[in-house]
């Protein structure tokens, strides 16, 4: 099921651009558009969920390991020292697309993290370019 006025369901639809990593019969990965570094991916079900609390267990445990798979290829295409992995649950907690997704987001020893309102949307070539050193590991 989506929902269409989903932005990640039309990603998952191909109605919406987007920069993919990896996608399988259950799970799409692709680039962040305001990223806190370069490839800060999102990892989504390609089902609509809205948040935790109503994806079945079987399939967060699926998501997940797609995570985990990401977050690998993440820390070694982009020689990050480390990787944070988020996943924020309705508005309070500053869910802002209403989609299940998992941050995957890779951190370098003395980074800064940019506030929001710092947060830009780099060009198509250099997505592509960040998205190439991911799915060399994927």
């Amino acid at each position: 099921m989506t929902d269409q006025s989903c932005e990640f369901c039309r990603v998952v639809k191909r109605q919406d651009d987007s920069t993919i990593i990896f996608e399988d019969e259950k799970t799409m990965v692709f680039l962040d558009i305001k990223p806190v570094t370069d490839g800060h991916t999102l990892v989504i079900p390609k089902t609509h969920y809205e948040n935790i609390y109503e994806i079945p267990e079987d399939e967060i445990a699926y998501v997940h390991k797609i995570v985990k798979k990401i977050a690998m290829a993440v820390k070694k295409g982009l020689k990050a020292d480390g990787i944070s992995i988020v996943q924020h649950n309705e508005k309070a907690a500053m869910q802002r697309v209403f989609h299940l997704h998992v941050h995957v987001v890779p951190r370098y020893e003395g980074q800064k993290t940019p506030r929001p309102e710092e947060l830009i949307t780099p060009s198509k070539e250099k997505l592509e370019e960040v998205a190439a050193r991911i799915r060399q590991y994927v």
